[in-house]
């Protein structure tokens, strides 16, 4: 099954392609800034029972008139059978397209990451015919940007920079900046801001850094009206109430069960919310708080 931050380290590339060019530069690596990209389809797969499919696949136009494709795959763990299967993507998309492909792999884990770089040659050792040589881009490969000013002048990096830092102590210091620079282009471009929102939501993954932003989302960017950051708001707002609610029944002592503190913390109704706090004020139980018409 493939997860949100996964789609996140490989879809920031779509909605900028050009950053492809400024990330890899810190792996001392320089390709002529692009001038235009073409999504191509993803689908690699024969007419025979096998499906191989690449995460995001550009055709890259540059400013040097030099064409090139670009395979982005975002991988998550180490995969024995991975260097085999990027073998394939670039020889098929070489014989298909007939144009040079780069395979750019994001790993927001440093042993991945580390694994993923290594140059993998196919064929006997006195001649090998093929070799594998990713591009990889990883925490210590991308900068981190704590700074407002440096994230507004590239709001994209600083999106890959939250998703491959979140779990370092740095993160916080990222997410702030970001959210600085997102507020100033909210007034001019209120979709893009949302698509960012989005997916730095998905590249946080399931770390505390995504509950950081959660709180900023609900706080600081109040003033931006996009769905997606109404919704982020409503679920800050939601679970603080929930919070509220276990914390009085906790106060005069009413037992919560565990099943039951999964249901409060799980409401996202605020309507709901405010009816169950107002009977937690007096039940004697839970089963008083959710009330006959809701009773277990």
């Amino acid at each position: 099954m493939v997860s949100s931050s996964h789609e996140a380290l490989h879809r920031i590339f779509q909605e900028d392609p050009a950053l492809f060019a400024r990330a890899v530069r810190a792996l001392g690596v320089t390709f002529a800034e692009p001038v235009s990209a073409v999504p191509l389809t993803t689908d690699l797969t024969e007419n025979r029972p096998v499906e191989r499919r690449v995460d995001t696949l550009l055709r890259m136009e540059t400013s040097d008139n030099g064409s090139f494709l670009l395979a982005v795959e975002s991988q998550g763990r180490q995969d024995p059978d991975k260097h085999a299967s990027w073998a394939y993507y670039l020889a098929h998309l070489y014989a298909k397209y007939g144009l040079p492909p780069v395979l750019l792999v994001v790993c927001a884990d440093r042993r991945t990451a580390s694994w993923a770089a290594r140059q993998v040659d196919l064929g006997p050792p006195q001649w090998p015919s093929l070799t594998v040589r990713p591009l990889v881009l990883g925490p210590d490969h991308v900068p981190v940007i704590d700074s407002p000013d440096e994230a507004a002048r590239d709001i994209p990096l600083t999106v890959l920079s939250a998703a491959l830092h979140r779990r370092d102590p740095g993160a916080d210091a990222i997410l702030k900046a970001l959210a600085s620079a997102l507020k100033g282009l909210s007034a001019e471009d209120e979709s893009t801001a949302s698509i960012y929102i989005e997916l730095t939501e998905q590249g946080l993954g399931k770390t505390p850094a995504a509950d950081f932003w959660r709180q900023i989302m609900a706080a600081d960017l109040s003033f931006f009206q996009s769905e997606t950051a109404q919704s982020l708001r409503a679920e800050g707002r939601a679970e603080g109430r929930a919070e509220d609610i276990l914390l009085l029944l906790e106060r005069r002592g009413v037992a919560v069960s565990g099943g039951e503190r999964e249901r409060i913390v799980g409401c996202a109704d605020l309507e709901v919310l405010g009816v169950w706090f107002s009977r937690a004020i007096t039940a004697g139980s839970v089963a008083e708080v959710f009330g006959p018409a809701e009773g277990e």
